[in-house]
């Protein structure tokens, strides 16, 4: 059977990108009888980088909620947030002596990061990919759900496990996949359709947030940035044209359909029609999620009680896995 895990950092307001790209994916995964899911919310991943730290916690619980409202099915799944199981730090000591300097060095995303700050960044954002390999490693993850711009954490992962199971003569640690999710429909800004779709830009037109109501999801999509031509009737015909190649996929992915059937259904039309449909397809879809979400937040005693039970779980899963490891090491138990 195979054992997903995924993680989501609670960093500020989930958008239709995240919603479209990995957590109706995950959602799905659940569904599969022969899937053991677990989800969890990186808390301590959102501290790499400053932050209202006072917020944090309203924020993981924000992220649990839109997970529950998206179809996230605590009682099938185990869904909890990250700093209340004390084995993916635990780990990530161990992991981190056997991490390589050089394989952190060659991260992409590290680099896009902080640019030429690299002085300033914090070591924790430079050890992010080692606390990823534990929290997937403490449970013997076999496949981890993840965009492209993920993958090479994954690899990391898999080099990590290695190194371990060689070291020690072991075949202990599973090998995780990255399973590539949504490769057709990558939602990018609505402001600049060769940026991706992110809840940590500054403007918030850029984006569809879960939680925005009917008349901002109208007045975003109706700002969209587009471009003067008509719309092409088929897939070659959207190179060089971000903003409507970005428009389309939207389109395709609310509606299910296929890039190139959503592109047949529009080829020759303005932008109107198109902006039009896709508001009210995405208020179909986002409304019911976001209107839960609010529910759920009123009173959130629901939530910690979902993620203290989840937690629960998740330390029963990852503890032997841990403790395992402590005694490969040579670690005193008293």
């Amino acid at each position: 059977m195979k054992r997903i895990f995924s993680g989501i950092q609670p960093t500020g307001n989930i958008t239709l990108g995240n919603y479209l790209g990995a957590i109706q994916n995950c959602v799905k995964l659940q569904n599969e009888a022969s899937c053991d899911c677990i989800f969890c919310v990186v808390d301590q991943h959102a501290i790499t980088v400053r932050r209202n730290t006072g917020a944090l916690k309203r924020s993981t619980q924000e992220t649990a909620a839109c997970l529950i409202s998206a179809g996230i099915d605590p009682k099938n799944s185990i869904l909890f947030n990250q700093s209340q199981v004390e084995e993916h730090i635990k780990l990530a000591w161990v992991l981190g002596c056997l991490t390589r300097v050089g394989w952190l060095n060659r991260m992409i995303q590290f680099k896009d990061k902080v640019g030429k700050s690299k002085d300033n960044a914090s070591a924790g954002l430079w050890c992010y990919p080692i606390l990823m390999a534990a929290d997937i490693l403490a449970y013997k993850a076999t496949h981890v759900p993840v965009g492209d711009d993920q993958k090479q954490h994954i690899e990391l992962a898999r080099d990590i496990a290695h190194s371990y199971n060689f070291e020690f003569g072991t075949e202990f640690f599973p090998l995780p996949k990255a399973e590539i999710l949504s490769k057709s429909f990558r939602i990018m800004s609505l402001c600049d359709g060769r940026k991706k779709m992110s809840k940590s830009d500054s403007s918030d037109m850029s984006r569809i947030n879960i939680t925005d109501n009917v008349d901002t999801i109208a007045y975003k999509i109706k700002k969209a940035k587009t471009d003067s031509y008509s719309l092409p009737s088929e897939a070659s015909g959207l190179t060089g044209r971000a903003e409507a190649q970005n428009l389309i996929t939207i389109y395709a992915a609310l509606s299910n359909k296929s890039l190139d059937a959503a592109i047949l259904e529009y080829g020759g039309c303005g932008f109107g029609r198109l902006k039009q449909d896709l508001t009210e397809l995405a208020i179909e879809v986002i409304r019911p999620i976001g209107l839960e979400i609010s529910r759920l937040m009123s009173n959130t005693d629901y939530i910690d009680n979902v993620l203290e039970k989840g937690s629960v779980r998740a330390r029963a899963l990852s503890k032997p896995i841990v403790r395992e490891v402590y005694d490969t090491i040579g670690f005193l138990s008293t």
